[in-house]
């Protein structure tokens, strides 16, 4: 398979970092094909514009856009690496989904509703956050994370979920805890990848 992984975290150690070097090795050593779009090393403009949308009703879409739709149309599987900021996703890969997921290329408008246009497409989506998983699931966050990625980004535009990873208290992690994240990542891969 063709994989396409959308990585946003600024820093260059930590657990996202380790959890992306983990999964390209995965999927690599699988046979898979890998390509890495890091958005900060990318410095990816995230702000929607006039002109862009200008453009694109014209379909002159910006050449940084059409860029990544091209990696999304080539890829067979889109993953998302991301902390959670506020509640959400940060701001460069929202500005992503802004500008990439387009009116057009990733979902229409038809007589019976939304079309969704990247049916065919596996999706995975796995997030960090600092405070601890049985104060996100408590407080219904966990639940309410799936619902806006998975099935309001991935959902909406037809890419079929094949799971979506939340591991809390991440800065904290110690090296026991973040080899058995390490494992669940591989773990997810291989089995969501390979069936």
């Amino acid at each position: 398979m063709k994989h396409l992984i959308v990585f946003a975290h600024p820093h260059q150690e930590g657990t996202n970092q380790a959890i992306l070097k983990r999964m390209v090795h995965t999927l690599e050593k699988q046979g898979h094909e890998v390509v890495v779009r890091d958005l900060y090393a990318l410095n990816f403009q995230p702000v929607l514009t006039e002109a862009d949308t200008e453009a694109m009703k014209v379909g002159n879409t910006p050449a940084d856009i059409k860029a990544e739709q091209e990696y999304i149309t080539a890829a067979d599987a889109i993953t998302f690496i991301y902390p959670i900021w506020w509640t959400g996703l940060p701001a460069i890969l929202k500005g992503y989904v802004d500008r990439v997921f387009a009116y057009g290329f990733a979902y229409g408008y038809g007589e019976t509703g939304v079309a969704q246009l990247l049916t065919g497409k596996k999706g995975l989506i796995i997030n960090t956050h600092g405070q601890t998983n049985e104060i996100y699931d408590q407080v219904g966050m966990t639940d309410g994370l799936k619902i806006t990625s998975t099935t309001g980004i991935f959902g909406f535009v037809g890419i079929e979920s094949v799971g979506h990873l939340i591991f809390g208290s991440a800065p904290y992690a110690d090296e026991a805890q973040l080899e058995n994240v390490l494992r669940q990542v591989e773990e997810t891969v291989t089995t969501a990848f390979n069936s």
